[in-house]
């Protein structure tokens, strides 16, 4: 049984959510689900982009400072769980979009800011200025200039929202790789122990070439780094991940994180924290949904968190 289903695979690709996607589902040539998965990760860009001028979430931002405005139930969860985590201050934050626009890193326009006008911004980045209404499934930005952006957790709900889906569907086994966002679904069939290989962005190289492997269960492995966008002035390095807590970006040893958790929109949250963190927490596998992490630093060693190697 196992060899047939590695044997057998659909494999498909797509572009979306500003990113390369690629899913493969074992047991099957048949690549019918594949493309219905792609319209469903469609239909949810088209409700939680702020690259274009319509979508749900641009509706909250064109209100901030007006009214409160009503969503989906899937956008109202989701945009909830980013607000509740921003407010934690530990380095997430769904709010920082008018900094991150103003240091504008990765873009033509890239440059560093003064410290006048980072602090401006700052007002414009406070999660506690977010009114959430349960009952009526509304969202109001207090201040005119704020803005919602879930791009750091919405892959990895989409990618939960896509295994549901293959669960409805009774997919055996499959992989859900949404640009980097890996989601492994069930046991894996390479191998008798339902285990699966992963490996570990090396971020001195191209994506794709990995520093390590691991060995994980069915779960999402999600990776942060300062390797893939940065800008350079006067010798110094500024990369994208800036921090909402000072404006600037974060001062860090880390090159980059690997977090392995149950579910991929925890492990896109998680990831943030030990960034944040630069370095293991104590107790933080306690918890068993989250497996375990790897950490590279900018002087090549890795760190293993929870992993026996």
């Amino acid at each position: 049984m196992i060899e047939n289903l590695t044997l057998e695979q659909a494999t498909g690709q797509h572009h979306a959510l500003g990113t390369s996607i690629t899913l493969q589902i074992f047991g099957t040539t048949d690549d019918t689900l594949i493309n219905e998965t792609f319209d469903l990760i469609d239909h949810y860009e088209d409700l939680l982009t702020v690259n274009r001028e319509n979508s749900e979430v641009m509706d909250i931002n064109h209100a901030a400072g007006k009214e409160p405005v009503q969503v989906s139930s899937a956008v109202y969860g989701l945009v909830k769980l980013a607000v509740e985590q921003s407010r934690e201050n530990f380095g997430f934050n769904a709010l920082i979009g008018p900094l991150v626009k103003l240091w504008a890193i990765g873009f033509k326009d890239a440059h560093v800011p003064t410290d006048e006008q980072i602090q401006e911004k700052m007002k414009l980045i406070d999660p506690f200025s977010v009114e959430l209404d349960d009952e009526n499934q509304t969202v109001y930005l207090k201040k005119p200039g704020m803005e919602l952006d879930l791009g750091g957790i919405a892959k990895g709900w989409i990618a939960d929202r896509i295994r549901d889906f293959w669960h409805a569907y009774g997919v055996r086994a499959g992989i859900i790789n949404l640009g980097g966002n890996i989601l492994l679904v069930n046991d894996s069939p390479k191998r008798a122990s339902g285990q699966w290989t992963v490996g570990v962005q090396d971020p001195k190289k191209p994506r794709g070439n990995n520093i390590s492997t691991v060995t994980v269960p069915e779960c999402s492995a999600v990776t942060s780094g300062t390797y893939e966008r940065y800008l350079v002035v006067d010798g110094h390095k500024y990369h994208h991940l800036i921090d909402p807590r000072t404006g600037y970006p974060v001062e860090t040893d880390l090159a980059g994180i690997t977090t392995f958790t149950k579910d991929s929109v925890e492990a896109e949250i998680e990831c943030k924290r030990l960034f944040f963190a630069g370095h293991p927490i104590e107790g933080w596998h306690d918890d068993p949904d989250r497996i375990g992490a790897v950490f590279v630093y900018n002087d090549e060693h890795v760190e293993y968190d929870n992993f026996d190697l």
